[in-house]
């Protein structure tokens, strides 16, 4: 059983003697536990709590155990192992038929419990490790993708992760949007020790400080925070500049005592995480700002790992536009559009302000267009405007003109409206009135 993370546990027992005996056994075990007394609320319950085995009593009023077996999706779902003080040999052959684990009678002899719980678990952890394998190797082949090149910054790049992966230090990862960052975060979990534990991305923009540490730490009642179901693996900080100061206040103490305090608990759980954080823009400049915590970015940036833009590694452009035709050739079921030197000049003259993940996209318009027998790398560049677009108003076009120029300046600044409006040479109350009269949305531009 891993120290990061003892087995779990939901046991369904409608007698409360009983319950209570199963529970102080598999506690005593080492085990996290949950109980409940009518198999009809287990459903519900696992929305919250997904342990790693479910033991269950037969005969209940409402829903029995075998109609709780019955009910369970056996590819989504923990084993369940069946006891019963009236089970029998038909019964217990009918259950292991229906896809029980296994099948104990009461009074029950507590060791060969624990081995038939213990072994089921390691069963279970065993089948979701292997699910988590096939998506590992389809994210390491994203990581491959943005990682492609021969440009020494990201040869050097590739040697870092493979160097970090086996480590448990904090990384840093330092770039622009659509450089890589969430799959290098990635990739550092899953060629690590702790890959067959959970990866938990938390967008820190997003993050509330009114309900962080109901939804992150849990609640004493029974609410199983995020943070404890993902103890063991990789805790994943993106968009840390963006994180509330009183947030950064409370990660801070999570990380700095490997432990939590669910609302309304008495005492700490403990939690143990690699953590990776990412930011799009300069952490030492938001320290200075007040934005980020300093004591929170010393425990961040143990290493600092930074992403090279696209527009740094030109002579991967080629390679990597020929990689992506021909990914999308094949889901679209075409053949390959070949790089012409105007498609070249035109990927060489162009900025890449969204970087490989704007490349993708660019290149993927390029083969929905060779589907209908034309296209070029120019056109897969500019807006889809076509001349019936063209504004009939000067009026039309100088909106038309703003509406790009503005959206194009958030994209390249990652949303961050003061540079935005700096870029624009505007005020930032100008420029939230123009977003606001041109319709524009922020969040569907990044």
């Amino acid at each position: 059983m891993s120290q990061d993370r003892p087995f779990s546990i939901l046991i369904v027992e409608d007698d409360r003697g009983m319950r209570q005996s199963l529970v102080e056994l598999m506690e005593a075990a080492g085990w996290r536990v949950e109980a409940l007394s009518r198999a009809d609320r287990v459903a519900e319950h696992l929305t919250m709590f997904l342990p790693d085995v479910i033991l269950s009593d037969v005969r209940m009023p409402g829903m029995s155990g075998l109609e709780l077996l019955t009910s369970l999706d056996p590819n989504a779902h923990p084993p369940l192992v069946l006891i019963s003080a009236h089970g029998d040999i038909p019964m217990a052959v009918q259950a292991i038929k229906d896809g029980a684990y296994s099948f104990v009678e009461k009074p029950y002899e507590p060791r060969r419990l624990l081995t038939i719980l213990s072994h089921a678990a390691e069963q279970n952890r065993m089948r979701h490790s292997n699910t988590r394998l096939r998506e590992r190797l389809m994210r390491l082949s994203g990581l491959d993708r943005v990682l492609l090149g021969q440009t020494p910054d990201i040869a050097a790049l590739r040697e870092d992760v493979l160097d970090l992966a086996e480590t448990e230090v904090a990384v840093l990862l330092q770039g622009e949007t659509g450089a890589g960052k969430d799959l290098v975060a990635h990739a550092l979990h899953d060629l690590g020790r702790r890959s067959d534990a959970p990866f938990l991305a938390l967008n820190c923009a997003a993050l509330t400080p009114d309900t962080f540490e109901a939804e992150m730490f849990g609640t004493s009642d029974g609410r199983e925070g995020r943070l404890l179901n993902a103890s063991g693996g990789t805790l994943y900080l993106d968009e840390v500049c963006a994180c509330p100061l009183p947030v950064q206040a409370k990660l801070l103490r999570v990380i700095e005592e490997k432990q939590i305090f669910p609302v309304g608990a008495s005492s700490p759980v403990p939690v143990a995480f690699r953590v990776v954080s990412a930011s799009n823009e300069d952490v030492q400049e938001a320290v200075v700002q007040g934005r980020l915590r300093a004591d929170l970015l010393f425990r961040l940036n143990t290493v600092v790992l930074t992403l090279p833009t696209l527009r740094n590694r030109l002579d991967d452009l080629g390679m990597l536009a020929t990689f992506f035709l021909a990914e999308y050739a094949r889901i679209y079921e075409v053949t390959p559009p070949e790089l012409s030197q105007a498609d070249l000049a035109a990927l060489m003259s162009h900025d890449w302000p969204g970087n490989v993940r704007e490349l993708r996209s660019v290149a993927e318009r390029r083969v929905l267009a060779a589907r209908r027998g034309g296209g070029s790398m120019a056109q897969a560049l500019q807006a889809s405007a076509t001349p019936e677009d063209v504004p009939e108003t000067l009026r039309e076009a100088v909106a038309a003109f703003e509406r790009e120029l503005i959206a194009k300046a958030i994209r390249t600044h990652a949303g961050r409206m003061d540079a935005t409006a700096e870029a624009l040479g505007i005020g930032r109350r100008t420029l939230n009135e123009k977003i606001v009269k041109l319709g524009l949305d922020k969040e569907a531009l990044l």
